[in-house]
């Protein structure tokens, strides 16, 4: 199983923990992933990061749909892309009406639609076959609406980009994956549980049928990147602790009441009185209490096999590769796992790489089947 290193979008003070970055990269993890929200923005960072990199690829989880035009961001993918030899990964999403609406002063409209023909022009854009035409719902190149001059004319970028050029959507409910699983390359999911495959095989092969993907290269090459927040230590309880805040400020204050998706991804996990509860105090300001008032968070095994995890507090259950996997049909596909920490290979027997304790994301990017794949000299089921 490759790696992948996820950093969060900056507080009130940016910086990059490059120590950490290229440590990383010497022990083998495949890629390191950016983020933004309404602050700091994730091209800057992961333009840093290539030029400070050799062969980490380098990805954005993600960059907001309603804060670039599709063309911008085909630009900006291209060029990262270019200038770092090829490894640029385009991460998607459209965030949610709060952060559309109040930062980027974009209406949310249907995310589904924007998303389709968002993603249907950047690919045109990165496949240069002719000058770009588009009339949808949300886009208009060349755009021909109010105060339109009419001298917009179809262009061919100048740069010639890589057509392949891997495109990830974030999602959470089912028509979000289903379209990640029919238009994109990869899907990055929140919260991800692996205790759900069955459910989340059903969302990908309805998407998977519906771009007429289901048997082919692009299924079988088709990456689920879910990201879960792991602390290293041998307190079980103060893991748990460090993790409860940043779940709580998802479930309860990303979003508002009735249209937060990551409380509705508790809610269909089965936790709907705790989630209730939890955006009731973080929306009424009661963060503290917010943050310790959900469901106890199991230790599980993350980026270890079953039975040779060490001590993790984990805040949620993404599971290693084992049958269930096969049973649920997901052998095959790749994902990312989040996890920093020790993890013992099913034969080896040796630690994984590990760059110190503290709460962090991490992923593993690789088969979700079949033997563990050695990482340099180290190995992680």
């Amino acid at each position: 199983m490759r790696l992948a290193l996820s950093l969060n979008y900056s507080g009130a003070a940016v910086s990059l923990d490059m120590a950490k970055i290229l440590e990383a990269e010497r022990l083998g993890y495949a890629s390191v992933w950016t983020a933004e929200a309404y602050g700091s923005d994730a091209v800057v960072p992961a333009a840093w990061i290539a030029a400070r990199t050799e062969r980490m690829d380098v990805g954005t989880a993600i960059m907001q749909i309603p804060a670039r035009t599709p063309a911008m961001t085909a630009m900006t993918a291209m060029t990262l892309d270019a200038l770092s030899g090829g490894r640029f990964r385009l991460g998607l999403g459209v965030s949610g009406p709060q952060v559309v609406e109040g930062w980027h002063g974009q209406p949310f409209g249907k995310p589904l639609a924007k998303t389709r023909e968002y993603v249907e022009i950047v690919r045109a854009i990165l496949r240069r076959e002719k000058p770009v035409e588009f009339r949808g719902e949300y886009y208009q190149i060349p755009y021909a609406g109010a105060n339109a001059t009419g001298l917009g004319k179809p262009l061919r970028s100048i740069l010639h980009g890589r057509a392949d050029l891997p495109i990830y959507l974030a999602a959470v409910g089912p028509k979000n994956v289903a379209l990640a699983a029919e238009i994109a390359q990869g899907w990055i999911p929140v919260f991800y549980s692996a205790r759900r495959r069955a459910m989340f095989r059903e969302w990908l092969d309805d998407g998977f049928r519906a771009g007429g993907r289901s048997g082919t290269a692009a299924e079988r090459s088709f990456d689920i990147m879910p990201m879960v927040s792991v602390v290293v230590g041998d307190d079980v309880a103060a893991c748990r602790a460090a993790v409860k805040p940043r779940l709580a400020l998802y479930v309860g204050g990303m979003g508002a009441r009735g249209r937060n998706f990551y409380n509705d991804i508790a809610c269909r996990y089965g936790y709907d009185d705790a989630a209730k509860r939890i955006q009731d105090l973080f929306l009424a300001g009661r963060r503290d209490e917010a943050a310790v008032s959900g469901p106890p968070i199991r230790k599980t095994s993350a980026t270890a096999w079953p039975g040779r995890d060490e001590r993790w507090g984990i805040g949620g259950h993404v599971g290693a590769p084992n049958q269930e996997d096969e049973r649920h049909g997901l052998a095959g596909a790749r994902r990312t796992l989040g996890g920093w920490g020790p993890c013992r290979g099913p034969q080896s027997g040796r630690r994984a790489p590990r760059l110190g304790r503290g709460a962090t994301n991490v992923g593993g990017l690789g088969a979700m089947s079949g033997p563990p794949i050695s990482i340099g000299e180290r190995t992680c089921g």
